[in-house]
């Protein structure tokens, strides 16, 4: 193996279908219009020398070590800010050129520590690498006089000089070694949209600063690694890259932490890795990465990750640490005893949307034929549940239909209980970009996200209450519809008229109107008429939501609204439109796609189908139960009455995640048998009677499906440091409890998986290994897969319009909870926090915070700061207040990233109508000051520290 080195073009790709030939060193060469004289002499084979470009931002031109002569015209222009034309003759080595190369290098050089041999960018910096290239051998100026080298000049400080800034804990920026190409600037500003950099300064003076000289740490930078990706030297450098040497080897694979589904390649010496850089070639992100999957990483060798099996009889034991196979068969004599005793439905299992395709769908496979019942579900129950059953109904498929490239074409941009800038921050940067570039956006959230106001763009806001979210979409149908605005050649091509019809007469009511609606959506009507007739008519418009659109008692409803405003409008069927989940885990789509359900097999093919189950009979031999299972709460109700008492959780934390904490206590409680699969001692492990050691997406080989469909291979590059990867695991519980499953890699796993199911019947590791990835459908008809659905038509045939009528929810304030508590996640940690909690991220979100609003401050007599108590209706907990205007008053929010604030003890059991998915995002509260932890948060922590004793390893007399 040998590192993976990706072409850097110079200048980024032109678009244009129109076509320029010129000649270039004798060479006659065709390329589209627009693109530069540089990109077009790489595309031929030459590489004409640079330092201030890069193919990951605009021209620059300021390096002035690209210059070209060009036949007729005076002077020697940039190549790169160059940009072809007919008929060019172009030269890139002329005598002339090579002296100016060289004498520009040598001012670059005269500035510039000679330390080469002990700096961190040795054998991977440009600056050398071009030194190199124009034949530098000497330096006539030396450091005489000024510069930015040397602490010291003639034994008295430098003025000039500036020390090395390693606040940040992923990298350092070094000023002694900055070439001020301003590449980094322009990659913050271009490709992340933070504009957290800058150039201070005129002249000699002119230095990269960070905000307004402030430190990398304390400034607005995110930490998303572009800058690092862009520097040509060491001036922007990853500390572990200093602490460990260059990189000899590296394996392209997918990150493991949102739905985005970023490609990186993995940078090692050896079994460790040196770093994570994204993947240029990667679909969904195009080269750009965020904070969590290019620096945080390091769980994976955490010292508190469990690397040996344990068991124990009570929940009131310690640990015992045991050998694979004792673990095995005590879970199978476990499991077996509850069924022999209780019944085949007496036992269960969760998959994880943290692992694999093909490890989630041998989970779902041990349940169904391995313990006999369809009692398996996954974390989407509690997220984006909703979005499959919604978009089935409307749509006809149970995913989204856009690929992220689809946004580059979208003129407004409608956002739904969603906040990318935080959850998924690598499609927001995409998003910023195209905004940039004079594309509209509204934000539909309680909160004023990140979204909302950013560096050259600001949004149209819909400050809607939490729960409304049905009222102000059918409200903004109404607009649509009372006003014309409706593409009635698009619904009555594509759509069931009489249905639309019946829609379109429900939607018209003056009750459905702004004005009428306002009281309780607290929405401005005229800011919601302009964002409908926006969405309406001004062109491509795409929409993207989030949890806030799920995770209420009317999720699918509001999913339903979503899908009917998009075909009123025609916003269904080509780039650059579409509705568009962004799920929240790595692999939530996967999880869902792999038969997770109670009810569906992989596919989405509902269990009692005849024909359907025959076929994985035949596959699996064995006889499938034709009846629908348990879902997560269900199983919760069954346990604490007594009938459902074993369960196998792999790599999800219920205990942190699941509403109404304490009703999961009492569940996980009344188990005889409780399976925890997972990398640490999560919160459900508390509760667990057998840990099963897990693996990281860097110890397995398998496949990820993202938020936009997409395929994409996770590539093995060191040993499990456990022993076995989870999709082995699972092959050797289902052993133990008597059900043979023979595999030897995960790409026979899939190529189960394909021969099951319609939609990946085209699926293979050969087909991942050509293409990169492929979205589903892929099969005969798209044989490349399909990256936008219902192009033509809908899959279900007609679009289906649904009346969604407006159903407050049953959890409502009060003088006892006069407040609505909504849940969110922050941009540094993931999820429950079990990886994110274990690396440097913890500098940026050492804890969760409560978002409140001065005005609901003042009258509590809180400051900022402060320790509050945050009771609901289902309990209590405490944690510090952050006073902000960002939520309206009336409202409060917090992350739930911490085990010691346990938000979800404070949310309820209200749940959505059809998938039982919980309402996170509204909970009646009270806020009050508070001394300190509860009662029930002290007695959950002692719980939890005498839970997680391991019993010492006792070594045998000899």
């Amino acid at each position: 193996m040998s590192l993976i080195h990706e072409t850097d073009f110079g200048t980024p790709q032109s678009k244009s279908e129109t076509m320029v030939t010129l000649t270039i060193d004798g060479r006659s060469i065709t390329v589209p219009e627009g693109t530069s004289i540089m990109r077009a002499a790489m595309e031929a084979g030459t590489q004409i020398p640079k330092l201030c470009a890069t193919d990951m931002v605009d021209a620059f031109g300021s390096c002035r070590l690209c210059l070209v002569e060009i036949e007729g015209r005076a002077g020697t222009p940039a190549s790169c800010t160059t940009p072809v034309m007919p008929g060019l003759v172009v030269h890139t080595q002329t005598e002339r050129l090579k002296k100016l190369r060289k004498g520009v290098m040598e001012l670059y050089i005269s500035d510039h520590p000679l330390d080469c041999l002990t700096c961190a960018a040795n054998g991977d910096c440009e600056l050398q690498d071009m030194a190199g290239a124009v034949g530098l051998r000497d330096v006539r100026y030396g450091y005489e006089g000024e510069n930015h080298v040397f602490a010291k000049s003639n034994g008295t400080a430098n003025p000039a000089w500036m020390p090395k800034d390693e606040s940040n804990p992923y990298f350092t920026y070094d000023p002694s070694k900055c070439i001020v190409c301003s590449r980094c600037v322009r990659a913050c500003e271009e490709v992340q949209g933070t504009f957290a950099l800058t150039i201070a300064g005129r002249g000699f003076d002119s230095r990269v600063s960070p905000g307004m000289s402030e430190s990398f740490l304390g400034s607005e930078c995110v930490s998303c690694g572009a800058c690092v990706q862009a520097c040509p030297t060491a001036t922007l450098t990853e500390k572990s890259v200093i602490e460990i040497g260059q990189p000899e080897h590296s394996v392209v694979t997918t990150c493991a932490y949102c739905g985005v589904g970023c490609a990186f390649k993995a940078e090692m010496r050896g079994e460790e890795v040196v770093r994570m850089v994204p993947y240029k070639d990667g679909k969904a992100n195009r080269g750009h990465s965020c904070v969590k999957g290019r620096f945080a990483w390091g769980y994976t060798t955490h010292k508190e990750r469990i690397l040996k099996p344990m068991i124990r009889e009570r929940i009131e034991d310690p640990w015992r640490e045991v050998s694979w196979d004792e673990a095995l068969g005590f879970a199978a004599a476990k499991f077996k005893a509850i069924q022999q005793k209780y019944g085949r439905d007496a036992v269960g299992g969760i998959t994880s949307s943290r692992c694999t395709n093909e490890e989630t769908y041998l989970v779902q496979k041990l349940i169904r034929a391995g313990f006999g019942n369809n009692n398996v579900d996954t974390c989407a129950r509690v997220c984006h549940s909703p979005t499959g059953y919604g978009l089935s109904q409307t749509f006809g498929t149970s995913a989204g239909t856009q690929d992220f490239d689809s946004v580059e074409h979208s003129d407004v941009v409608m956002i739904i209980g969603a906040n990318p800038a935080s959850a998924h921050p690598v499609f927001a940067s995409r998003l910023k970009k195209r905004l940039r570039q004079g594309a509209r956006l509204i934000v539909i959230d309680p909160r004023r996200t990140e979204m909302v106001e950013s560096p050259h763009v600001k949004a149209l806001h819909l400050p809607l209450m939490p729960g409304t979210n049905v009222a102000v979409l059918t409200a903004l149908a109404h607009v649509v519809v009372t006003e014309g605005l409706v593409n009635e050649a698009f619904v009555r091509e594509r759509c069931d008229w009489s249905e639309f019809e019946d829609w379109a007469a429900f939607v018209a009511q003056p009750s459905n109107s702004p004005e009428a609606t306002a009281i309780m959506t607290g929405v401005d009507p005229k800011d919601l008429r302009e964002a409908a007739r926006v969405y309406a008519t001004g062109g491509n418009a795409a929409i993207y939501y989030g949890l806030g659109v799920t995770e209420h008692s009317q999720g699918s409803t509001t999913v339903i609204a979503i899908a009917n405003l998009a075909m009123a409008t025609g916003n269904v069927g080509r780039p650059g439109v579409g509705v568009n989940p962004l799920r929240g885990q790595n692999n939530v789509q996967g999880s869902c796609d792999m038969g997770s359900f109670p009810h569906e097999l992989t596919g989405y093919r509902h269990i009692s189908g005849d024909a359907v189950r025959e076929q994985f009979e035949a596959m699996w031999n064995v006889k499938l139960n034709k009846e629908p299972g348990l879902r997560i709460p269900n199983m919760f109700d069954a346990a604490i009455e007594g009938t459902f008492m074993g369960l196998y959780v792999q790599g999800e934390d219920i205990l942190q995640s699941d509403p109404n904490t304490k009703h999961v206590v009492a569940a996980l409680s009344a188990m005889e048998c409780v399976i925890v699969h997972d990398l640490f001692l999560n919160e459900t492990a508390n509760y667990a009677h057998v840990f099963l050691p897990g693996s990281t997406f860097l110890e397995k080989d398998g496949t990820f499906t993202n938020a936009e469909r997409r395929i994409q291979l996770v590539r093995k590059v060191m040993s499990p440091r456990n022993g076995y990867a989870d999709w082995e695991v699972t092959i050797l519980l289902a052993k133990a409890m008597g059900f043979e499953m023979h595999y030897n890699h995960p790409s026979e796993i899939m190529d189960e998986i394909a021969a099951l199911t319609p939609t990946f019947a085209g699926v293979s590791y050969a087909k991942l290994e050509e293409l990169g990835s492929v979205q589903w459908p892929c099969n005969e008809k798209a044989p490349e897969g399909t990256p936008v659905m219902h192009i033509g038509g809908f899959v279900r045939g007609k679009g289906k319009f649904i009346i969604t009528e407006y159903i407050a929810t049953d959890e409502r304030t009060g003088p006892r909870y006069p407040l609505l508590l909504t849940t969110g996640r922050i941009l540094s940690q993931y999820n429950v926090g079990a990886q994110t909690r274990r690396t440097e991220n913890v500098v940026w979100h050492a804890e969760d915070r409560l978002e409140i609003h001065p005005h609901d401050a003042e009258q509590r007599g809180v400051r900022d700061g402060d320790w509050v108590r945050l009771a609901s209706r289902a309990g209590e907990t405490t944690l510090r207040a952050l006073i902000t205007d960002r939520v309206a008053p009336g409202v409060v929010y917090t992350t739930f990233h911490h085990p010691d604030t346990q938000a979800n003890v404070i949310t309820t059991d209200f749940s959505d109508w059809a998938t039982n998915c919980p309402e996170y995002k509204v909970t009646a509260v009270q806020i009050s000051p508070s001394n300190g932890p509860t009662d029930w948060q002290k007695a959950y922590d002692e719980q939890a520290r005498h839970s997680r004793r391991i019993a010492p390893v006792v070594e045998a007399a000899e």
